[in-house]
């Protein structure tokens, strides 16, 4: 009796997944269609790129730099030893900044700041009525909404990244330099040596199905909000879970297939 209810109760599970699916995927096609004004979408495009991307680049140079500098102390106190070249540093710090921080980690880091920021903004507009209001109207709110956050996000996502992978380039030189870890010539060597032009193309693509995911996610949420106050704070907890779950779910696939 005990395996039934299991059973069912995953079943249920699974039965409002797909729904929630479903539901997603409407959305997603109303969203992607062509705007009624190009003019005033262009001006939404803008205005989401500065406040989804622009906005953040503040706190991605700040962590990059960071984590940067740590990673250079860490893999020369961890990593170095008297059996290994002495730009191993420098190398191990470009893979890990240019692989998976500056597109997978970074992405995590601006799903909490992102997402939460656009499921409030959806949530708040639907329990005011705003967006019922645009719907009276005429006017396709899922698209007028939603698709600048999307296409700004993406935009504006590929130079976060360069940002972040340069940042944390020149954190690891303050740490060379100025904490004495090792000989910037060592690092610099590091850097050099055995560079596939391809990692940065690699990262670029990977931070732009990142940054789908965040935007897209996040606007379903926000939007299909039902009640009052309450539920936008749920819907921003909601965006920011779903977000990184999918991103972690997605840089796997997209590291096995680009590798």
């Amino acid at each position: 009796m005990c395996e039934i209810f299991i059973f069912f109760g995953y079943f249920c599970t699974m039965i409002k997944k797909l729904h929630t699916f479903g539901e997603y995927l409407l959305l997603m096609g109303r969203v992607f269609s062509r705007p009624e004004r190009m003019r005033m979408f262009m001006k939404k495009y803008i205005k989401e790129m500065s406040a989804l991307g622009v906005d953040s680049i503040g706190i991605v140079l700040l962590i990059s730099f960071f984590i940067g500098a740590v990673i250079c102390i860490q893999m020369k106190l961890n990593i170095q030893s008297p059996w290994m070249p002495r730009f191993v540093t420098g190398y191990t710090t470009r893979e890990i900044m240019l692989l998976e921080f500056s597109s997978s980690i970074m992405c995590l880091i601006l799903a909490g700041k992102v997402g939460s920021n656009i499921a409030s903004e959806l949530g708040t507009m639907r329990v005011t009525q705003q967006i019922d209001a645009l719907e009276i109207m005429g006017v396709n709110s899922a698209s007028y909404l939603i698709l600048p956050k999307i296409l700004g996000m993406i935009t504006i996502m590929p130079f976060l990244v360069i940002f972040s992978a340069a940042t944390g380039i020149v954190g690891a030189y303050a740490t060379a330099i100025v904490g004495h870890v090792l000989s910037a010539e060592d690092l610099t060597v590091g850097l050099q040596h055995d560079f596939n032009p391809w990692f940065i193309w690699m990262s670029i693509i990977k931070s732009s199905v990142f940054a789908f995911i965040i935007s897209s996610v996040s606007s379903y949420f926000g939007y299909n909000v039902k009640g009052g106050s309450v539920e936008v704070g749920k819907a921003s907890t909601s965006a920011v879970v779903s977000s990184s779950v999918l991103i972690l779910f997605s840089d796997v696939f997209l590291t096995q297939l680009l590798s």
